[in-house]
């Protein structure tokens, strides 16, 4: 049988890993890779035997993903851990959060950590804790394995400094997309307070990085990311990306995730009955991926005020709505032409601009180097193709409309 202390540990396990679940903002790209203090250290973002696993939408599936406690002093009405919730609680203290992440990556169920909390007591308390874990792990076992700490704002600016020493990422949710709803839903937090923290961390970031540093310093937290929250108030997708290329212009982000607003028990009369469409999550994953590697500015993809078209891609509704620049011919096109055509991906146009020059590109040609065909079609010249009248179709969204498109572009 067994005894109770395993038990309860289970049970702890059990509820802060369901709580952390609302936690969008986790991936592992970017770890930077630890030397071992003794050539015998734990874990490793590289090597034999370590894979990264990720779920379709890019959410890293293979770290122990749990929060420190789901206590919290504050009342936000989003939130399933808010004080007034009426919700199972626990807390791990630091040495279980240490010791369960050494025995799941022995077991080669994890590579790495993302630990968030509720606040307790206060900000500094909360963060001094998270950082106790990541630095046990670093210092006193020798992991060198992914860690991503999520900050507290009102912490102070040593603290998370001392977080960035010992993270591979750390991340601040914004949660809300527009700061009077985060002021209306979750009115102890403070919008100035979230984006100056994004800024300090941002120049601890960039002073790290700056060349020479490197071998005069300890590793420091590469990157930082945040979560939005899809569908909590009236925020339109145009206000959101908005939002999100702001915070990529002013704070470096690494990523800005996305995350539909899950209806929680004994919810406020403000919030959503019901969930939005998981399908608006993702075409905002896909509209975020435009504006950061296909050079499109968040007008071109939505105005403000505006949702997303749910029925196709973000780059397919803009080919849409500019089809006086279509068809383009992919022998002569420059590389930005390229990137805006529908089923060409930035892999498939770096392989269009090389095959070119050997080859007069036909649909196979384009096939082969990864385009979707069926969707490139009514927009593309080749050597064995013209569309016509395809690319003036009145049904040609339809045409293109499949029940489910999941595919990025």
């Amino acid at each position: 049988m067994l005894d109770m202390a395993v038990l309860d540990l289970r049970r702890k396990l059990a509820i802060l890993s369901d709580a952390a679940k609302y936690d969008a903002s986790c991936a592992s790209s970017g770890a930077v890779q630890r030397n071992s203090l003794n050539g015998k250290g734990v874990g490793s973002t590289e090597g034999m035997g370590i894979c990264h696993a990720y779920a379709p939408d890019g959410r890293c599936i293979s770290l122990l993903k749990i929060l420190l406690t789901n206590f919290c002093i504050y009342d936000c009405a989003y939130c399933i851990n808010r004080i007034s919730s009426n919700t199972p609680r626990a807390r791990f203290t630091v040495q279980e959060v240490v010791d369960l992440t050494l025995n799941f990556y022995k077991r080669n169920y994890i590579e790495g950590l993302f630990l968030s909390s509720g606040v307790i007591r206060s900000g500094d308390y909360t963060m001094e804790e998270m950082v106790r874990v990541a630095k046990s792990l670093r210092l006193d076992h020798d992991f060198r394995g992914y860690i991503h700490l999520k900050l507290i704002p009102e912490a102070s600016p040593e603290l998370a400094a001392e977080a960035g020493l010992y993270a591979d990422r750390v991340s601040i949710n914004i949660e809300l997309p527009r700061d009077d709803s985060l002021k209306a839903l979750a009115p102890e937090k403070d919008p100035t307070d979230i984006k100056r923290a994004m800024g300090r961390m941002r120049l601890a970031i960039d002073d790290h990085a700056e060349p020479g540093r490197k071998a005069r310093r300890r590793a420091f937290a590469r990157s930082q990311s945040t979560q939005l929250i899809v569908g909590a108030d009236e925020a339109k997708d145009g206000d959101i990306l908005s939002r999100s290329a702001n915070l990529y212009g002013a704070y470096r982000l690494s990523r800005v995730y996305y995350s539909a607003f899950s209806p929680i028990p004994d919810a406020s009369h403000r919030l959503p009955l019901v969930r939005p469409p998981l399908l608006r999550e993702h075409r905002l994953y896909q509209a975020d991926w435009l504006m950061r590697f296909y050079g499109f500015a968040q007008s071109e993809i939505v105005a403000a005020g505006q949702d997303l078209d749910l029925s196709v891609d973000p780059k397919t509704s803009w080919a849409l709505r500019h089809r006086d620049r279509f068809p383009v011919d992919v022998q002569i096109a420059d590389k930005e032409t390229l990137l805006r055509i529908p089923g060409l991906g930035a892999k498939a146009v770096a392989r269009v601009l090389v095959a070119r020059r050997v080859t007069r590109l036909t649909l196979d040609d384009l096939k082969r180097v990864g385009a979707v065909v069926k969707r490139a079609k009514p927009f593309v010249v080749t050597a064995d193709w013209r569309p016509g009248a395809l690319t003036d179709r009145d049904d040609l969204k339809a045409v293109l409309s499949p029940a489910v498109q999941l595919s990025l572009f």
